[in-house]
């Protein structure tokens, strides 16, 4: 076990290990059972990340009928969720279990990396193929639709940052990629007028207008600002962040953890979790320039674009320079569907490098 174990990169493991002990520190701040329930999340996360390296997925990606079966059994999560989930603040998105809730969009985007992963195993070379370019988007599209009417935005834009990443990556042409923008922007511009809701466009104008309605759809981004902007060098303590524990700063425990964390142990705190962050996805990406199979390139392509569209979207909310749209910090957020699909990347990773050392 112990040699095992070795195999391991603890970089990778150190740089996670340190995101998830600054998120449980925030956490008992903020609320001790949010951190107990935590605490317990992370620890069956590990265990699924350990159960996770003993596979190889070299040999799982030549079995297309299971990954295809992993990619519908997330579908029929998702259209059980729209079916029995109870509406929670105008979202249908997440399925109880006990005292637990289950988010099936989490699990959706873990399926769409593994199928993408292998579609695009076979594919990259005839990606300047239209056909491959729209059998590719189908994948997307079909959770996309189901996780919009639920309805929640955040996690359909992170599916479309990890379909669009890998269609970069495997060398659309030019002329493609300016035919994909210009579609995108006459389906952006009827989306605006036909399917996005109020609350939605306000957040997109209020990222342009931060002076606009300070009281309304600006005021989190107002107060996760201040929370960052008062935090100095050092911050002003474990407790003792006024924005946090006065409960101006709304959802500091998940959406706006990272000005929580800032404020309390100052803007030091917030540097060191982006580099952590950062030298987190290096090694990923690192992993997978490293080994020769494909299938696993892709996988480490897909964890890496997963997070990195996770942490955009949340800490470029938290500064004001992106709309809110409710998708976690990794491995430093409260939550336990986003933890354990983290994980389970994590240990599919792991598994790559075990099996290359």
């Amino acid at each position: 076990m112990l040699s095992y174990l070795r195999h391991f990169d603890w970089k990778l493991n150190g740089a996670v290990a340190l995101l998830s002990l600054a998120g449980l520190v925030e956490l008992a701040s903020i609320n001790m059972d949010l951190f107990w329930k935590q605490a317990l999340f992370i620890g069956m996360g590990i265990l699924l990340m350990l159960f996770v390296t003993y596979f190889d997925w070299r040999s799982f990606a030549n079995y297309r009928g299971a990954i295809l079966g992993v990619y519908a059994v997330s579908i029929g999560l998702l259209v059980l969720t729209l079916a029995i989930a109870p509406e929670i603040r105008g979202n249908k998105a997440w399925i109880p279990i006990g005292p637990f809730q289950f988010q099936a969009s989490v699990f959706a985007n873990l399926a769409l990396i593994v199928v993408l992963a292998s579609f695009f195993r076979k594919s990259h070379r005839s990606i300047a193929r239209l056909s491959t370019l729209a059998k590719s988007f189908i994948y997307f599209v079909i959770p996309a639709v189901l996780i919009y009417l639920q309805p929640d935005l955040g996690s359909v834009l992170l599916m479309f940052s990890v379909w669009f990443g890998f269609v970069l990556v495997s060398g659309i042409r030019w002329r493609h990629l300016v035919a994909a923008f210009l579609i995108f922007a006459v389906i952006g511009a009827f989306g605006w007028m036909v399917f996005l809701k109020p609350y939605q466009k306000d957040r997109i104008v209020g990222v342009f207008f931060p002076e606009r309605d300070v009281l309304g759809v600006n005021y989190n981004v107002i107060q996760a600002k201040i929370a960052i902007g008062s935090a100095g060098l050092f911050g002003k303590g474990f407790k003792q962040g006024t924005q946090v524990q006065l409960g101006f700063l709304p959802e500091a425990h998940t959406d706006f953890i990272f000005s929580a964390v800032t404020e309390e142990f100052g803007l030091i705190a917030g540097f060191l979790l982006i580099g952590a962050f950062f030298a987190m996805i290096m090694r990923i990406v690192s992993i997978g320039l490293e080994d020769r199979n494909s299938f696993n390139q892709f996988i480490c392509l897909g964890t890496a674009l997963f997070f990195i569209a996770n942490f955009v979207f949340n800490t470029g909310s938290n500064v004001g320079l992106v709309p809110v749209i409710g998708v976690p910090f990794p491995f430093l957020s409260y939550g336990g569907s986003h933890i354990l699909a983290e994980f389970i990347l994590l240990g599919m990773v792991q598994s790559i490098k075990l099996r290359k050392a």
